[in-house]
């Protein structure tokens, strides 16, 4: 099974999936159980933050029992030395909080880099710098119309809505031209610190329904 990931392949794949996992707890088994739960639901970009607690065992654990078509990839990079650990852990993408040095490391590299941004000009130098698409947060300090007067001006710009976006949300987002929506506790609540995983399944499967039930031209008034 070919499991490459080419930061064009991540880009286009998020684009037509609108969705983005992110596992953050604090038992690196408990998290890859949550992250495989995930895909085995419909999500096929999952990202588990370095600040679990063996986060790195994770993602190869991830790696290899990850559903065809499914890509795990490693969240808060900051180093250079980030880097190294997620590439050797076999991560297929790599996401920031902020213009971190990790950007041009993982994209010299030729991994597909998310990169956090919050203002104009840092979303144009996360670009700059080699970013694959550019992880809007805290989304939810500004909300859809921020994102949306952000795009006025950098229509180009891939932008990702992450902090803050549930079920209600995602929508909203997705009309102001997000390509997708990150996902971190209102998919997975406790599940990736050993919580029960049915109700994240049940959420897990309401987002890929509203997923792929949108409509970006009617907007989010319009469900197939």
């Amino acid at each position: 099974m070919d499991n490459t990931l080419t930061p064009e392949a991540l880009l286009a794949g998020v684009r037509r999936t609108r969705l983005l996992a992110i596992v953050r707890g604090t038992d690196g088994a408990a998290a890859a159980r949550a992250a495989l739960a995930a895909m085995e639901e419909g999500f096929h970009y999952v990202e588990i933050a370095l600040t679990t607690p063996g986060a790195l065992e994770a993602i190869s654990e991830v790696r290899a029992a990850a559903p065809a078509g499914s890509f795990v990839g490693a969240g808060t990079v900051l180093t250079k030395q980030d880097v190294d650990g997620v590439a050797l852990a076999g991560g297929q993408f790599m996401v920031t909080p902020s213009l971190a040095p990790s950007i041009e490391e993982a994209a010299g590299r030729g991994f597909g880099v998310l990169a956090g941004a919050l203002t104009p000009s840092e979303a144009l130098e996360a670009m700059r710098r080699g970013a694959t698409a550019v992880k809007l947060f805290p989304a939810s300090i500004g909300g859809p119309g921020y994102l949306k007067a952000l795009r006025d001006p950098f229509p180009e710009i891939p932008f990702i809505a992450v902090g803050g976006v549930g079920l209600d949300e995602a929508a909203g987002y997705w009309d102001a031209g997000a390509i997708a929506a990150g996902l971190g506790g209102p998919l997975f609540g406790d599940a990736a610190s050993g919580g029960d995983l049915a109700p994240m399944r049940e959420r897990a499967r309401r987002f890929v329904t509203l997923a792929g039930g949108y409509d970006s031209q009617a907007g989010s008034g319009d469900r197939r």
